[in-house]
């Protein structure tokens, strides 16, 4: 279910009651210690609740420190990690999920995510995170970079319906059919690389429609990812980037302009295919 997008402390709901921020700091290529810490620290301190990290990204430590110097509480922070490929499995999971606690010095999680669908594994994984969630270790359990088929087989043996799908979202890569399936079954779709790493800079139609709204380029693009109801995660370490990331609650798209950024889909990836990922990297 939405909630209007009112400003930074906004929440979309997940299935089962947890409200999420829909708006956080991505840390993807963030480093480890000082850099990764500045940043947490700084969008916590201007508002943001929501800090998504993972075991492959290595900085889960400095995410830590960046919430504990930042003094805003442990539960007023929506913390996000994943489990990496080569760690998947049952007991496998368990216990990367317990080093991710370690390295984050925290003793539960808000959302822990399978990070893709490594085949003949998946399944296993699920039934760890499925666990987890049942100890109350972690507030949701979810999957990233799921297509359909991947969610269907899931689902087919599933006690726990996945509440979040992160996907690589982006004008260029909208996927409609995919979100309208996670709709369908109370899946929050969650958006990766909304600013198409950095390409959506290049495109002509973009500095159009910044000077309609008097808004930049990134701030066009995250509006419209909230305003179709899809979680946003734009990764900065750059002070200016974050504060300026989250100036997107004073304008609204028009339903044309959503629906022409919609007609922009080229169903083109910045980053890996979920159905070709080289799966065997070991973390």
């Amino acid at each position: 279910m939405k909630k209007e997008i009112s400003d930074i402390s906004g929440t979309f709901t997940l299935n089962n009651g947890v409200e999420m921020p829909y708006l956080g700091l991505g840390v993807y290529q963030s480093k480890n210690g000082q850099e990764v810490a500045n940043a947490v620290y700084w969008a916590l301190k201007m508002g943001y609740r929501h800090i998504d990290t993972a075991a492959i990204y290595r900085n889960e430590d400095g995410v830590g420190q960046g919430i504990k110097i930042s003094n805003v509480p442990r539960e007023d922070v929506f913390v996000v990690s994943k489990v990496w490929n080569s760690d998947q499995g049952y007991d496998s999971t368990l216990r990367a999920f317990e080093k991710s606690l370690e390295r984050l010095q925290m003793d539960y999680l808000d959302l822990y995510l399978v990070h893709w669908p490594v085949a003949e594994k998946y399944k296993d994984t699920w039934r760890a995170l499925e666990e987890l969630y049942r100890q109350k270790n972690v507030r949701a359990i979810g999957v990233s970079n799921f297509l359909r088929h991947q969610l269907e087989d899931l689902m087919e043996s599933a006690k726990i319906i996945p509440m979040v799908n992160q996907m690589e979202f982006h004008p260029h890569l909208v996927q409609q059919d995919l979100i309208d399936f996670c709709q369908k079954h109370q899946i929050q779709y969650e958006a990766w690389s909304p600013l198409m790493q950095g390409n959506i800079f290049d495109l002509r139609e973009f500095h159009h429609l910044a000077n309609t709204y008097n808004k930049s380029i990134a701030q066009i693009v995250l509006r419209y990812n909230l305003q179709k109801g899809i979680v946003t995660i734009p990764k900065s370490a750059n002070r200016e980037r974050i504060i300026s990331n989250a100036d997107v609650f004073d304008f609204e798209l028009s339903k044309l302009d959503v629906d022409y950024l919609d007609s922009m889909d080229r169903n083109h990836r910045f980053g890996p295919d979920p159905e070709n990922f080289e799966w065997s990297y070991v973390l």
